[in-house]
């Protein structure tokens, strides 16, 4: 991979990170005023593109879905693939 494709990803991975952290910050807070909520789906759609980290991290300072056994297994393992993904990718 090239120096610049390196720094794109760098940036994709660290934007779609901030992202999940929003998302799970705004959906909690929405759940807290009753209001519309982000769905389960497009949580989980954002961690698999490469926002993982980012909804993890948010997941658990927020306290949001740690009691939803799909979330707090469905996310690490996403993380999961993903590093083992790249670790194949960068093996190869």
């Amino acid at each position: 991979m090239t120096e610049f494709g390196k720094t794109a990803l760098i940036i994709y991975l660290v934007l779609m990170n901030i992202v999940g952290f929003g998302l799970m910050w705004w959906d909690k807070r929405q759940a807290q005023r009753g209001g519309w909520r982000i769905p389960e789906k497009t949580l989980f759609s954002v961690a698999a593109i490469g926002g993982s980290v980012g909804c993890i991290a948010g997941m658990y300072s927020f306290r949001h879905k740690t009691k939803h056994s799909s979330f707090t297994t469905g996310m690490p393992a996403i993380l999961v693939v993903q590093l083992l993904l790249a670790g194949l990718l960068n093996w190869l």
